[in-house]
Parts: structure tokens; C-alpha cells; sequence
């Protein structure tokens, strides 16, 4: 709204002339989104305590009773914080930025679904693995389907490394992006088992994203480094701002020992939209290095999982997602965290050198 209000004013006053550039704006929709999360955060928090907003704790983890009854859902404050900043900051004609927040939103609502139910029947027994899964699909594809039909916008997959391998997969397109974006949404989920094990990830991917959306939309920086070029991308840069910013102020509030925990409606949400980011600026692929941490524990769960069945019994790993098994062996939590935040780091690194290498 600011940008709409005061960039027509320029001409009267040159000043207000920042507003018409997307870095401006998108660094000050992430302090805004920052603000917002760490001015509101206390009571948000008291508020989750009063209506008895706890988390309920696996028999399996037991190193982990004394956070029973945390608050949780913690993503709502997220996303409260991200659309706020993102209604101020961005330009809200842009179409990329509105299906963005369609997916953020209706991936948090699966979320959301699933961690009321989960408070209401007090057994931790959320929605289904499979009725998750459905609602997740069917929101990644009515967002593939209003994005494939913008005119600007191709279904062309990219490959990293090969500059002249870049086949049109038409409508098949959309159940591939589908895939990236649940897979991304559960990847988190599954990463968020520690206190700010899964933000901070978040955090480094939605930092490289935002600098893929932002060259992908930069026609000149676009053409220098062979990326796809989609026309008005850029503003999406905003959208990732607010959501670094927010899930900044989510970190302050979530470190180590965590005062919230962000629940189903965080996790979902944020994975979703991390994959939907990498499927705007033609990064698919890119995907799979940027969120390396939350492919390793994916891998960790699928491979757990088989290794049972195909034993009769047996376990690959102590527990499973990757990081419990490292705290059964009796390595301090807190220690396990910065560990994994430094391999997203180093993930993060490896994905921004691809744009390098073509």
C-alpha cells in the first residue's frame, strides 16, 4: 500500500522516488516483518499459553519431556507478520507476488488444520498422512495452474550446469513443480524437531532464493549470467524479504531454548513456499542444494523406513528424522542445531555458485 500511496508522489516530491526500487523495499519489508514478529511475539506467545496451545511430546523422545506443553503454532505469528509487511511493501498488482502468498497461506492452512486437530483430540493424532497430503496437492496445483497460464512465464525446466539443456515440458510441468513444492513443505516438517533446527535453514534458503528471484527478473543480470529471464519476478524479492524478516523474528523467539515452536502451520508453510520460490525463478533443481538439509532428512525418514521393511525390524538409524538420531547418541542439542545450520550454510553457498557454472 505504501508503494501505491507514496511512489505517485514522486514527481512532487523526488525523495519518495526510492519506493519504484525493488531492494529498497524489499529490505524494508523485512525489517517491518521483523518488527512486527519481535514487538508482537510476547504476547502472541501468552496468548498460545492462555488458550492452552501446548505441544505434545513423542513417548519416543524423551529427552525432550520438559518442552511438553510449549506453545506451538508459532507460524501464525509468521504469517501475520509476512503479509502485513508484504500489504505495505509490495506492489500488490503484481501477479507473482499474490500467488505466492496464495500457496504461503494455503499450505499454512493445511498446517493449521492439522495442529488443531492434533490439540483437540489431545493425542497428537493430526489429520492424515493422506488427507495432508491431498490438500497439499491440490493447492500446489491450482497455484501451478493460474502461474503456467501467465503469458511471461515458461515450462521450461533449467538443468544447473548445462546451459543448453532446457527441455519445454508443457503441462507436465505442473505435477513436476507439485512435487518440488509438497516435497519442500513435508521437508521442512520434518526438519522442525529441535528448537530452530528448521527457521534457521529456512532462513539461509529464503536468502538465496530472493537473490534468484531478483535476478530473474533483472533482464540485464538475467542475460550476464544465463538465467531465465521472467518479466516482473522481481517483485517477488519483496514477498522474500518480509518472509526472511519474519522468520528472523520467529528465530529470536524460537532459539535455543525455545519459548514457541512454529507447529504444522509454520513448517508447511514455509516448506511450501521455499518450493514454489524455486519453481518462480526457474531454480527447480536448485532446489535439492539449497534446501540440502531438508533433503538428508527426508532421505533420513524414506530410508529408515525401507531399511525396517525390507529387515523384518531392523533400524538404519537410532530414530528417524536425522537429527534424532544424533541426539540418541548423546550429542547436546543445541550442539546438533548449529551444526546443521553451518551444512545449510554450506548449501546455501553451493547452490548461489551454480550461477557460475554454465
Amino acid at each position: 500500500m505504501l508503494y501505491h500511496f507514496l511512489y505517485p508522489l514522486s514527481s512532487e516530491l523526488p525523495l519518495l522516488n526510492v519506493f519504484r526500487y525493488i531492494t529498497f523495499r524489499s529490505v524494508w519489508a523485512l525489517l517491518t516483518a521483523l518488527l512486527i514478529t519481535i514487538i508482537i511475539g510476547p504476547r502472541f506467545i501468552s496468548w498460545l499459553k492462555k488458550i492452552k496451545c501446548g505441544q505434545y511430546i513423542q513417548e519416543e523422545v524423551s529427552c525432550h519431556v520438559q518442552k511438553a506443553g510449549t506453545p506451538t503454532m508459532g507460524g501464525l505469528l509468521i504469517g501475520f507478520s509476512l503479509i502485513i509487511s508484504v500489504l505495505l511493501w509490495g506492489d500488490l498488482t503484481n501477479v507473482y507476488v499474490w500467488l505466492a502468498m496464495l500457496v504461503f497461506t494455503g499450505f499454512g492452512l493445511v498446517g493449521f488444520l492439522d495442529d488443531y486437530t492434533k490439540l483437540r483430540r489431545k493425542n497428537n493424532k493430526g489429520l492424515s498422512a493422506r488427507a495432508k497430503f491431498f490438500w497439499q496437492l491440490v493447492i500446489a496445483a491450482i497455484a501451478m495452474y493460474f502461474l503456467v497460464e501467465e503469458p511471461a512465464y515458461s515450462t521450461v525446466l533449467s538443468f544447473p550446469f548445462f546451459k543448453n539443456l532446457q527441455p519445454d515440458l508443457s503441462w507436465f510441468y505442473i505435477p513436476f513443480a507439485m512435487i518440488v513444492m509438497v516435497g519442500s513443505s513435508n521437508g521442512v516438517n520434518l526438519t522442525d524437531g529441535m528448537d530452530g533446527l528448521a527457521i534457521g535453514p529456512t532462513i539461509v534458503a529464503g536468502i538465496v532464493f530472493s537473490l534468484f528471484i531478483y535476478i530473474a527478473g533483472h533482464s540485464q543480470i538475467a542475460g550476464y549470467l544465463q538465467v531465465p529471464y521472467v518479466p516482473g519476478m522481481g517483485e517477488v524479492t519483496v514477498f522474500c524479504g518480509a518472509l526472511i524478516g519474519a522468520s528472523l523474528g520467529f528465530l529470536w523467539f524460537n532459539a535455543y531454548p525455545a519459548q514457541v515452536f512454529m507447529g504444522d502451520v509454520g513448517s508447511l508453510s514455509l516448506g511450501g513456499t521455499l518450493g514454489f520460490l524455486a519453481v518462480l525463478c526457474k531454480q527447480e533443481l536448485i532446489m535439492l542444494v539449497a534446501g540440502g538439509l531438508f533433503v538428508l532428512e527426508s532421505l533420513s525418514v524414506i530410508l529408515q523406513v525401507g531399511y525396517f521393511r525390507m529387515t523384518g525390524g531392523k533400524r538404519f538409524f537410532r530414530m528417524a528424522p536425522l537429527h534424532h538420531h544424533f541426539e540418541l547418541k548423546g550429542i547436546p542439542e543445541s550442539k546438533i542445531i548449529i551444526r546443521f545450520w553451518i551444512l545449510s550454510i554450506l548449501f546455501g553457498l553451493m547452490a548461489l555458485s551454480v550461477l557460475k557454472l554454465r
